[in-house]
């Protein structure tokens, strides 16, 4: 009998753990979401952040509830800005544009190396940027 005490004591470390941490997860994501919101007044992060310490874990529901929305769509906005700004950074370190592509790919249909079809494909993917080099 001691023996499943034990076992049972262990699950519910386990669960209380998994619990503790998905609460500090979603803590960590409602903060981060509170700062990167600038439509919302300071005041009213202030209070949010009052309300989280103090309540905690009906704070964060309502708060998923009634803004969670809108935190997706922050976090997919600073996302594919990031993805932006990534791709960007990717394009001046490679050193070609896709000015640069269309050019590669202009000489290589001007020397035969590649058809018409080719040279099209090319600089539509040039242009779409989804090329780094020819």
């Amino acid at each position: 009998m001691d023996f499943f005490n034990n076992v049972w004591n262990v699950i519910g470390i386990f669960f209380w753990s998994f619990v503790f941490i998905a609460y500090l997860m979603a803590l960590f994501s409602i903060i981060g979401d509170l700062f990167r919101d600038h439509q919302l007044n300071g005041w009213f992060k202030a209070i949010w952040v009052i309300f989280l310490i103090f309540v905690p874990f009906l704070t964060a529901l309502v708060y998923l509830i009634a803004r969670g929305r809108g935190m997706a769509e922050r976090s997919q906005a600073a996302q594919k800005q990031a993805e932006t700004a990534a791709n960007d950074y990717i394009r001046t370190v490679a050193g070609t544009t896709p000015t640069d592509e269309i050019h590669k790919a202009k000489a290589l249909l001007d020397s035969g190396a590649i058809s018409q079809a080719e040279f099209d494909a090319l600089k539509a993917k040039a242009l779409a940027g989804t090329i780094t080099a020819v």
